[in-house]
């Protein structure tokens, strides 16, 4: 009878034993399988699935170094997906069709109505607002080292020169933005409507050698004079109008504008005035006091009536303002 019971025990005891290794083995299976699942979650991060449903092919994001015009070193997507711009030429990205998550310097603009649903996060940046939109590249015209520090922290941040004349900054974002082609062919467009533009103004409203300047105020009884940035840009290409002696010395010390007192006005005042009209109100009275002074009545384009007003958002130098200005300016100048 003992020896009975001692069987039943030793059976109990290998079926207990049994029931475990089985469920340990279960139990490591599935964390297996877990992990293996978590490998491939993992590796799916740089991995994009096509909309394609018919190939269902998958493409991997690389990266490049890219070293910008002030020498920060940094490592890009080839591909970026969400790309905030913060700088005067936002209108660059939509002649690439390129729509943005986020930027500035699009208030009163000419393309304003086509950025309507923009996050836009002013200037300067605003950090909490850039990092909730998980960028993967940040494109900055401001020049601040302290912003770029932390830039930097939440994305690629590259540090981008908006005065450089349209088709080094179109031809750059093709390529940072992979609209090489795009950006080729729509500078090809508006070359050959640039110059049909100039050809009409010569044969219709200007003479050969005629010059331009363009000033503005900015609050603080401030007078600049415009040379890299803006309507100068327009103004002063290869078919256009020339700059004064003064102007070109801006020009090529590579500066997009120069503060100058009224008392030098008029070495600064070519054939052709164009004034930016300011947007503050105090810069808009330092206006209106100008055009009342002895020095302003004195200009030989004042007494003829060469004085054009244009809104400063409006005289941008982005690719989508430069389009709407070959229609704007040959309506300016017909009109004097």
């Amino acid at each position: 009878m003992k020896y009975v019971k001692n069987i039943i025990m030793i059976l109990l005891v290998t079926a207990l034993m049994s029931s475990l290794l089985v469920a340990c083995s279960t139990q490591s299976g599935d964390q297996n399988k877990i992990m293996e699942s978590n490998a491939g979650n993992t590796s799916q991060k740089n991995t994009l699935h096509s909309s394609d449903q018919d190939n269902n092919k998958e493409t991997t994001f690389t990266t490049r170094n890219y070293t910008d015009y002030l020498g920060h070193q940094v490592e890009i997507s080839t591909a970026p997906q969400r790309v905030i711009f913060v700088g005067e030429t936002f209108g660059d990205l939509l002649a690439l069709d390129v729509k943005a998550v986020g930027g500035g310097f699009i208030k009163d603009f000419v393309f304003e109505d086509q950025v309507k649903d923009l996050e836009v996060i002013d200037f300067p940046i605003n950090l909490e607002k850039t990092l909730e939109l998980n960028p993967d590249l940040i494109i900055t015209g401001n020049t601040d080292e302290k912003e770029y520090e932390q830039l930097i922290k939440i994305a690629p941040t590259i540090m981008f020169d908006t005065f450089a004349p349209l088709e080094d900054r179109l031809t750059l974002l093709g390529d940072l933005l992979g609209k090489q082609q795009q950006a080729k062919d729509w500078l090809t467009q508006y070359q050959a409507k640039n110059d049909a533009m100039w050809k009409k103004l010569y044969e219709d409203v200007i003479e050969p050698g005629e010059t331009a300047s363009v000033f503005t105020y900015y609050p603080g009884d401030r007078l600049f004079v415009m040379a890299r940035t803006g309507l100068s840009q327009v103004l002063y290409g290869p078919n256009g109008f020339k700059p004064v002696d003064m102007i070109q010395e801006v020009l090529d010390a590579n500066k997009g504008f120069e503060q100058i007192s009224m008392e030098v006005l008029s070495k600064y005042a070519g054939d052709r005035i164009f004034i930016l009209n300011a947007t503050a109100e105090e810069a808009q009275q330092s206006t209106a006091e100008l055009t009342k002074s002895r020095i302003w009545l004195d200009l030989p384009a004042v007494k003829k009536g060469h004085v054009y007003y244009i809104d400063i958002t409006k005289a941008s130098s982005d690719a989508t303002s430069r389009e709407w200005l070959l229609e704007e300016l040959p309506r300016m100048l017909n009109n004097k």
